[in-house]
């Protein structure tokens, strides 16, 4: 490990000169690092900064950028082209095979743009959600990149962090870490504070060191950072795990499969068009190769596999804008499918802005006024003799806690750091004119034991007494006076279940039935108007509430009030569940809480809409499986509340059992296995943890829940975009397909020729196709109900409308315009067969010749020039282009725009006249070409129509 040689930033410490550091006491590692309680200074953290260099690991060893393109000239579909460029080579057509050995270095080079632009999306999304890490600097805690650590650097550690470097622990509370990532082993390890004699341990054996790539499983703790960078035990092994991976998601496997079955297709039928082709239509073996080799890469789409890389890199680059980071690209897909969200209520459908509006001791409540965090705010009327209560109960509850308040001098906001419960708490010390550093002071902690999910408390042991607190009532008169105190806040329901005692009129009495029962009643119906209630408690002692374990320490507590604390709904949280509501997704509240104020919330939202069934973690507890299934598939109007992690993974599991896509939001460490259970999880990116954020799929950087409809509109829209350039596609390869059927079956020369079906599906139908896939998310999205996980992306209905509807109207207007131009040169059905062979000879007249080629290129005009109607008909397969609006999507326009220069430059540039065998167009058929894009719109506006109206009867019928 690094050390310091002395406790300056100068030199660095050899093991040589010092013992190792785990074996030094708190004092001699103070010394040795240069460092103390207050952390480094800034000045001092800047130079070692400079001298250590950031705390980061080189980017791993990568696959050059020649081997990655490569692969894209290797892949399946590459390799079926390169064969058919083998075989035209072969067939004597040198030409073909240079051609299609284009298009095989053209979809190369897009298709590795494509997945390297996807991929610097995807490494963007580190720099949004750097790591984080809390240090001391200057005497004050403070929040600062985990690349900016440097050794003597004093770390705060709590339950859910992910350690950023090596560190000696100089006090732990109830530490428990895992360290799995280095030892491997499963369950988290304790870790102390106290020197380790041994010197023959390897580091991870050392109770008192923590190690970068590590988490806190529970606990808290502060650790002087020893080692930094490439310098850690982690830095030798392996490089740090929070980096973002590219990994092939479910639908590009799906694309994947397409494409085979497509491929498939291709081949088969340039197999059947070869014997078709040189047994009925008497073609040459040649030239019935050469077609068969047409037909293969007629059909087989070649951009599809780019196109869906750059929609699903498009989608997280929205989702980005939109505050959803999206850390696995399979989650794109799967949003789109999602049919229950499972959410946390505390910062996601609220605020998270605590603010203390009421107090409750011993038959007295006590309203508090102000807003956020700002102390400006009063305390109510306070009944005479109750003063010191109110005090002993704000000053108990701001003691039990590890948030700070900062006030910039340049601002007018109050800013909190650390929980916003706490937070509050201190706030309302303060109204009361409460000297918090004082009284830090006089009653210095010397113990705590941290919060966790199934205790819900949290207790502090301070050196000190009541007399500290509130002397004018409670001082030297009281007969608990000792030189301990411990402070107890948590759930008011368990806080209560430990105590014997209660405080009235400033002394301790026992606890009867009756005044349980008053502080359980005033308890549920602060919880019922929606404050989030906490309990305060006390208990004095002797040098035992050093020593004792958390279930001795917590008993015989003395009860001394409420602080209830409002933290409002968000304001879009209620039209985001509406939306989930029109969508078809069930929204379950799934929270911590008190189920009263859940409920309260969950009715303020409209979560739910009447009578509310709270389910409590106890009362989970007692369902079966099976239970659980019935009442979550029969009940409305569900709220889970006092959930424990383990409940909450067994809810997941009950859904996802039902046939659920489920999405599960949380921010505690505890919550990963749920995360990891759901099909989508979703972490907060302001209160989540290093933990959380790892299981998750997508992060939320404004923990809104709105956020999360958001980007489920965008995975339904990523889907829906892929269907579509999917349906642009396979319409052209339809309508190219068709020429050559009419060759087999007319016994005419082909209607398109093998270059021209080149120039369609790599020229002029990319750029449109990839503007559908870049299709903003279409009006009336979220009123469509969730599609079924099992729903292939390529149904009946899409191939029913690409073949059989848009790409057979497409061959017709392409075939029919290849007829007119030889029926204008005087040329019946009878005069186009007899010159057919000599066509295919290349040994007609120049007259016929020219005329075949005005003719091939009229097809080509004719397929192109629908294309341009079926790009906006693709646009939706339901709603009205009229409804859409033309320009609301500029890129298929700038597609279009580029589309038609490539045609131009294919039939008037003279060297690509050449080798596309075209001839220019009379102004008649020009003008004949203008008729196709509209009646392909109207066409398929007429089909919308009979869908909708089709529907519409269904759903009255219904």
């Amino acid at each position: 490990m690094q050390n310091l040689d002395r406790p300056t930033s100068e030199t660095s410490l050899s093991a040589s000169h010092y013992r190792p550091i785990w074996t030094q006491t708190t004092k001699e590692v103070f010394q040795t690092t240069g460092s103390s309680t207050q952390g480094l200074p800034e000045i001092e953290a800047e130079q070692r900064l400079k001298h250590y260099g950031p705390n980061e690991l080189p980017d791993p060893p990568r696959r050059s950028l020649v081997l990655r393109f490569t692969d894209q000239l290797t892949h399946f579909m590459a390799m079926l082209l390169w064969v058919a460029g083998i075989l035209a080579f072969v067939s004597g057509t040198p030409e073909l095979g240079w051609a299609i050995w284009a298009v095989i270095w053209v979809n190369a080079i897009f298709s590795f743009w494509q997945e390297f632009q996807a991929e610097q999306a995807l490494a963007s999304l580190k720099k949004v959600l750097p790591a984080q890490v809390r240090v001391y600097r200057d005497g004050a805690l403070m929040s600062i990149l985990a690349r900016e650590l440097v050794p003597g650097d004093a770390m705060q550690l709590e339950e859910g962090d992910r350690i950023s470097a090596d560190a000696r622990l100089v006090s732990a509370e109830a530490l428990y870490v895992d360290v799995s990532v280095l030892t491997g082993e499963s369950l988290p390890v304790a870790r102390t504070a106290e020197p380790v004699a041994n010197l023959n341990l390897r580091p991870a054996e050392v109770s008192n060191l923590v190690f970068a790539g590590s988490t806190v499983a529970a606990g808290r703790g502060m650790a002087i950072v020893s080692a930094t960078g490439t310098q850690t035990e982690f830095g030798h092994v392996a490089r740090l795990t929070t980096d973002v991976k590219r990994e092939q998601s479910t639908l590009e496997v799906q694309i994947s499969k397409v494409v085979r079955v497509i491929t498939a297709v291709a081949v088969s039928m340039g197999v059947l068009v070869f014997f078709l082709a040189n047994v009925l239509v008497g073609m040459q073996l040649k030239e019935s190769f050469v077609f068969a080799i047409g037909i293969i890469v007629a059909f087989v789409p070649e951009g599809l596999l780019p196109t869906v890389t750059l929609a699903l890199a498009i989608g997280v680059k929205r989702m980005a804008k939109r505050n959803a980071l999206v850390r696995r690209l399979s989650a794109v897909e799967t949003l789109s499918a999602t049919t229950v969200i499972c959410t946390d209520k505390t910062g996601t459908l609220t605020k998270n802005e605590m603010t203390v509006r009421s107090l409750w001791i011993h038959g007295q409540t006590i309203e508090v006024t102000g807003v956020g965090y700002n102390p400006r705010g009063e305390i109510g009327t306070v009944p005479p003799g109750a003063k010191g209560q109110v005090q002993a109960l704000l000053a108990g509850a701001a003691l039990c806690s590890n948030a700070r308040l900062v006030h910039p001098s340049d601002s007018s906001q109050w800013l909190e750091v650390g929980d916003p419960t706490e937070a509050a708490l201190l706030v309302v010390a303060l109204k009361a004119g409460l000297n918090l550093e004082t009284l830090q002071r006089q009653a210095p902690r010397i113990r705590e034991i941290p919060f966790d999910s199934r205790r819900r408390m949290m207790t502090v042991v301070l050196e000190g007494d009541w007399a500290q607190f509130c002397p004018s009532e409670l001082g030297g008169s009281d007969p608990y006076l000792s030189p301990y105190l411990s402070l107890t806040k948590g759930a008011p329901l368990e806080v209560l279940q430990h105590c014997q005692f209660i405080l009235k009129n400033g002394k301790s009495q026992a606890l009867t039935a009756s005044d349980r029962a008053e502080a359980t009643t005033a308890n549920d119906t602060l919880a019922s108007q929606g404050y989030r209630v906490l309990g305060v408690a006390i208990r004095q002692g002797g040098a035992e509430l050093r020593e004792q374990d958390s279930a001795s320490l917590e008993q015989d507590l003395t009860f001394v009030g409420l602080t209830a604390m409002m933290d409002p709904p968000r304001p879009e949280v209620a039209e985001a569940i509406a939306q989930c509501y029109a969508a078809g997704i069930h929204v379950t509240m799934v929270t911590g809480d008190y189920g009263l104020t859940a409920e309260a919330i969950a009715h303020q939202i409209g979560l739910v809409d009447g009578k509310v069934r709270v389910v409590t973690g106890e009362g989970l507890g007692h369902l079966s499986d099976a239970q659980l299934r019935r009442v979550l598939q029969h009940r409305t109007g569900l709220v889970f509340a006092r959930m424990l992690p383990e409940q909450k993974l067994r809810l997941v599991q009950a859904y996802k059992d039902l046939g659920h896509i489920v999405a599960v939001t949380g921010d505690g460490v505890n919550d990963a296995p749920a995360l990891r259970a759901a099909h989508i999880g979703i972490a907060m990116g302001i209160s989540g943890t290093d933990v959380a954020r790892e299981a998750a799929d997508i992060v939320l950087v404004d923990d809104n829940f709105a956020t999360i409809v958001t980007a489920i509109e965008q995975g339904r829209a990523v889907y829906q975009n892929i269907r579509k350039f999917i349906t642009y596609i396979l319409a052209s390869n339809m309508a190219e397909f068709l020429p050559f059927l009419a060759m087999v079956v007319l016994k005419i020369p082909p209607a398109l020729l093998i270059l021209q079906i080149l120039a369609i599906d790599l020229g002029t139908d990319m750029l449109p196709a990839l503007a559908l896939g870049a299709e903003k998310p279409e009006v009336g999205i979220m009123q469509q109900h969730p599609r079924k996980k099992s729903t292939p992306l390529l149904d009946k209905a899409l191939l029913l409308r690409a073949y059989c509807f848009l790409g057979l109207l497409e061959g017709i207007a392409g075939m029919t315009g290849f007829f007119l131009v030889w029926w204008a040169n005087g040329y019946g059905l009878a005069e186009i067969q007899a010159v057919s062979p000599a066509i295919l000879s290349r040994s007609a007249t120049a007259t016929t010749m020219a005329i075949y080629h005005q003719a091939t290129t009229v097809t080509l005009a004719a397929i192109v020039a629908c294309q341009d109607g079926n790009v906006f008909a693709c646009r939706s397969d339901r709603v009205s282009i009229f409804r859409l609006g033309f320009f609301s999507n500029p890129l298929i326009w700038i597609g279009i725009g580029v589309e038609w220069t490539l045609i131009l430059s294919i039939i008037y540039f003279s060297p690509l006249e050449k080798i596309f065998m075209t001839a220019p167009l009379s102004g008649m058929q020009w003008l004949g070409l203008m008729l196709c894009p509209p009646m392909i719109l109207m066409a398929d506006e007429w089909r919308k129509r009979i869908v909708q109206l089709q529907f519409q009867r269904r759903f009255h019928h219904r």
